[in-house]
């Protein structure tokens, strides 16, 4: 895709932090991990979110969504466990 993304450890384990030069605008995603997208989809629908589209990121199935305030989220699904492993420690750039 020619995404540059970099990934930031700032504890021995999650939360990560990921800096990336492919998405529009200036405010942060927030990207959260569910077991069940559909149903946690359906739960953020029914507070009134609005979903604003679905994608796939290298883990799996994800939404996205945009808060009242205006922050952005996203939810996703780990359907492809060994992704991040695969990852960790690359350097491209």
């Amino acid at each position: 895709m020619g995404a540059r993304v970099a990934l930031i450890e700032l504890t021995s384990g999650p939360p990560h932090v990921l800096l990336t030069d492919h998405l529009d605008g200036d405010r942060s995603i927030y990207i959260y991990r569910v077991d069940d997208l559909h149903k946690a989809t359906a739960d953020l629908k029914k507070r009134g979110l609005k979903k604003q589209q679905s994608l796939e990121i290298p883990m799996g199935p994800c939404s996205s969504f945009v808060t009242p305030g205006g922050q952005r989220i996203a939810l996703y699904e780990l359907a492809r466990p060994g992704v991040l492993e695969h990852f960790l420690g690359r350097k491209d750039f």
